[in-house]
């Protein structure tokens, strides 16, 4: 069965070279965590001239407490989110080879794990600097879609995280690099389009009023869940899991706490 549109063959990488023997090799995954983190620091600085989110009464977070805390949110995401991995998604081959936890450059992160690393992060140094939690984490929730925006387009040009197979008649189906010879859903594009730029314009808009703190963070929280959960539904399960209690996949169970909380 031949795709209603042809997946488009891009390299994931961007360039390589190789110097003395050392090779370096800057891939589209790469980018997408480097520009995400920038662009997010940057729009934190500026949200934090906002008395909105950052009431006056409020110790300020200078340029350089921004700048410390950007480089915990960094070991945070990539800590956390290969630690989700690997116990929640790959323990049998972290049982049989224990230093496979630290070959990051073969793949594997968890968006659940990182999240939970930003989250112990969050509060650790609000509380460390005597910081109010509600405008960090609010601050942080308005630019987090940015960094699921990028993710989700390196994920689609890798050809990796493909969709469920899709009916012959799906305008859009795509046939994957490895993922058989049918058409499937381009999950990783309805992603991109939920958890990433449709969530981002939506806390954008509810962050312009008056909010208690807290309000973005959990707006977040219940919209990242839903959207997930929703886009699981055209996702393929990891192939060593399969469907889970109920027939949900293990990305939507992670769903079920954001929301409740």
């Amino acid at each position: 069965m031949r795709a209603s549109i042809p997946f488009p063959d891009i390299s994931p990488e961007i360039f390589s070279f190789s110097v003395g023997g050392f090779e370096f090799a800057l891939r589209w995954y790469a980018l997408a965590y480097i520009v995400g983190i920038v662009a997010g620091w940057q729009i934190i600085a500026w949200l934090m001239r906002r008395p909105k989110l950052w009431p006056e009464s409020t110790p300020p977070m200078t340029p350089t407490l921004l700048e410390n805390f950007m480089t915990w949110i960094i070991v945070a995401v990539i800590l956390g989110g290969r630690l989700g991995y690997v116990f929640f998604y790959a323990f049998d081959a972290f049982a049989a080879d224990p230093m496979s936890i630290i070959r990051v450059w073969e793949g594997g992160m968890s968006f659940h794990g990182g999240f939970a690393g930003v989250i112990v992060a969050t509060i650790l140094y609000a509380r460390r600097y005597k910081l109010p939690l509600g405008s960090v984490a609010d601050s942080l929730a308005i630019v987090a879609p940015l960094g699921l925006f990028l993710g989700r387009i390196a994920n689609f040009i890798n050809g990796e995280l493909w969709g469920r197979p899709a009916d012959p008649d799906l305008p859009w189906g795509m046939v994957f690099r490895g993922a058989g010879d049918f058409a499937r859903h381009p999950s990783q594009l309805y992603q991109f389009l939920l958890e990433g730029l449709l969530l981002f314009v939506i806390l954008w808009v509810f962050a312009r009023k008056d909010r208690p703190l807290g309000q973005v963070s959990a707006v977040f929280l219940i919209g990242y869940g839903l959207f997930r959960f929703i886009s699981e539904f055209f996702r393929e399960p990891d192939a060593h899991l399969g469907l889970l209690s109920l027939g949900l996949s293990m990305g939507q169970w992670f769903c079920v706490p954001l929301i409740v909380a």
